[in-house]
């Protein structure tokens, strides 16, 4: 059990003990850093969760190969081009992006993990990276200014940078564990695993494969659960590299592991939450919370299918208490239900019982909805099982801001 927990926004990757970052430009973006790296002092163990989308940036694929062989010594994300859907040309861009880092740092390229993020079918200018990766090397430290530096360096339309560090202690993990992150996302935002880049590190000492479980495990509660826009992203990867500085090691037959994904599970929590409330145009963040499920399967359709509702986002955009899209929604999911049992609440205020209008205070419920952050809950009144799905609402912003993305 976990019995200490401190954390901060102004420390991230560097938070855990063996880790240096650094964030600088290079001309990818218009403006702004854009070239970001996440370095360990020691060979780390890695892992990582990918998209599931069937077209897929080549950094993906070289990724992947890194977290399969479980170790890694450094993370490279640009920002400002996708590198995706280029061909074999790609491919090489990706490997030639490696190559640059591990030459800097003077490690196997086979442990340089690789980010992309941008506009998709635009070659890779390399040239740039040749340039940006060595001022990047050049650039590392450990503490609040490099950490900001490597988060604003990934984001593309975010409004602000996501970042977070904890350190925890347990009755099982006296010494204490300490877990950091960055993280962009924005838009197309639809998880399939996690629609956006999410970099982690930690000091705990556990195997690749153990880190492995305790990752997909953090990210099937957290990044699988929020959305903005319902679209699946084609760079999407959360990645985690455990340096083993910490004395205790973590193995699953043992309490310190379970309270070590309990931690790592509230970090992509709270960092899955700043991509829903940062959505493209949002103005504000929604949890979609349905109960009363068969099973808990079924209640994250039914959550995920009122969050993805452009009728339902309008309608909070709008403020609007128009609970009959709510309903709408969740009829249309696939999960077998009885209306005649279910019950939908803005906040605390019901707005419908027995799947039928009743008399609420209107001028309240549009008040409530104006908030920055709005809680809907369905109870569908079958069962005990419950899910949380993560969203924002549809503003005229973000037409705007997709209408003008490429241009």
């Amino acid at each position: 059990m976990i019995v200490e927990w401190e954390e901060t926004t102004d420390l991230g990757p560097t938070l855990p003990n063996g880790f240096r970052s650094a964030g600088v430009r290079c001309g990818l973006k218009t403006e702004g850093n854009d070239l970001a790296l996440i370095v360990a002092d020691r060979l780390s163990a890695a892992a990582g969760v990918y998209t599931t989308n069937q077209v897929r940036a080549s950094c993906v694929d070289w990724s992947r190969a890194v977290t399969s062989a479980g170790w890694a010594r450094a993370i490279v994300c640009n920002a400002g081009n996708a590198n995706a859907c280029n061909g074999a040309s790609g491919a090489q861009d990706t490997e030639t992006m490696a190559s640059i880092a591990a030459e800097e740092l003077g490690i196997d390229v086979r442990q340089a993990l690789v980010a992309s993020t941008g506009v998709i079918g635009h070659r890779l200018p390399v040239d740039k990276l040749r340039i940006g990766i060595p001022a990047a090397v050049t650039a590392l430290g450990a503490g609040p200014e490099s950490d900001m530096a490597a988060a604003r360096a990934i984001i593309t339309t975010d409004l602000r940078p996501k970042m977070l560090g904890i350190r925890y202690r347990s009755d099982a993990s006296p010494e204490g564990v300490s877990i950091g992150g960055i993280c962009k996302g924005s838009g197309m935002i639809a998880p399939n695993m996690a629609t956006m880049l999410c970099f982690l590190t930690t000091d705990a000492d556990i195997a690749p494969r153990d880190l492995q479980h305790a990752l997909a495990t953090a990210v099937a509660q957290t990044f699988n659960r929020m959305t903005v826009d319902g679209d699946t992203s084609t760079n999407d990867m959360t990645l985690i590299l455990a340096s083993g500085v910490d004395a205790n090691p973590l193995r699953p037959d043992r309490a310190p592991y379970t309270d070590f994904v309990e931690a790592l599970t509230r970090v992509c929590r709270y960092l899955a939450r700043e991509v829903a409330r940062d959505g493209e145009g949002a103005t504000k963040l929604v949890d979609v919370h349905v109960r009363g499920a068969n099973t808990e399967a079924e209640a994250e359709t039914v959550a995920r299918t009122i969050a993805q509702s452009p009728l339902v986002k309008t309608a909070l955009f709008g403020s609007d208490p128009n609970w009959g899209r709510i309903l709408a929604a969740a009829g249309r999911a696939g999960v077998p239900m009885d209306p005649s049992r279910v019950r939908v609440l803005l906040g605390d205020l019901p707005v419908c019982e027995a799947g039928s209008s009743i008399p609420f205070d209107r001028d309240a419920a549009h008040a409530y909805l104006k908030g920055s952050e709005v809680t809907i809950t369905v109870d569908l009144g079958s069962g005990s099982a419950e899910a949380v799905v993560w969203t924002c609402d549809f503003s005229y912003d973000y037409v705007r801001i997709n209408a003008e993305y490429h241009t």
